[in-house]
């Protein structure tokens, strides 16, 4: 059975706060994000990317935003959905929080 190794990967600091880890095969990617540092007053900046896209909340508390779309709170166990090319944001809401992002296809951007 194929499988990836979380504990064999590197994490990599990607933002004041924040902790990335990545795993990918040829067509999917998944990336443990770590935040501290909470509760934050301003989400960070919006930003969007050809890729589909979802985001399991491992811990902590989230304000997920998205163009068009209402504000949501969002705590351990909630996941959200990015389509394509649609501007979002997240504002941490607790001290730490762990996401679970997946993205088709993979991010070669964050592979550089």
């Amino acid at each position: 059975m194929p499988t990836l190794s979380y504990k064999h990967t590197t994490p990599e600091k990607v933002g004041e706060g924040i902790e990335r880890r990545l795993v990918h095969t040829d067509t999917l990617m998944t990336a443990v994000l770590d935040f501290s540092g909470g509760p934050k007053a301003e989400p960070d900046p919006f930003h969007s990317h050809p890729h589909e896209q979802t985001c399991y909340i491992a811990e902590g508390k989230v304000l997920f935003l998205m163009e068009g779309e209402e504000p949501v709170e969002l705590s351990a166990g909630d996941l959200f959905y990015v389509p394509s090319g649609k501007s979002h944001a997240i504002q941490l809401l607790s001290e730490r929080a762990r996401l679970v992002d997946s993205f088709t296809p993979i991010r070669e951007d964050f592979l550089k």
